[in-house]
């Protein structure tokens, strides 16, 4: 699986996750349980989306044009 994208927190990732899902684009979030360990860790840097190298291309133009706000 690719690193697709760095999300700012968990509910971002779900949101990006959720988006990618909805173009029928499988994919995975990691670091979805170090949420609760953020007062032991720097509070950034642990919610990431991942893709299957077949979906990459795809993924990464949704999340520009979700960046960019054209979705």
């Amino acid at each position: 699986m690719q690193l697709v994208f760095r999300a700012n927190n968990i509910l971002e990732a779900h949101i990006v996750a959720g988006m990618l899902k909805s173009h029928d684009i499988d994919c995975h979030l990691g670091g979805h349980y170090l949420q609760g360990a953020v007062g032991d860790l720097p509070a950034a840097d642990f919610a990431h989306v991942f893709v299957h190298e077949d979906d990459q291309a795809r993924a990464e133009a949704l999340i520009k044009d979700y960046e960019d706000g054209e979705l």
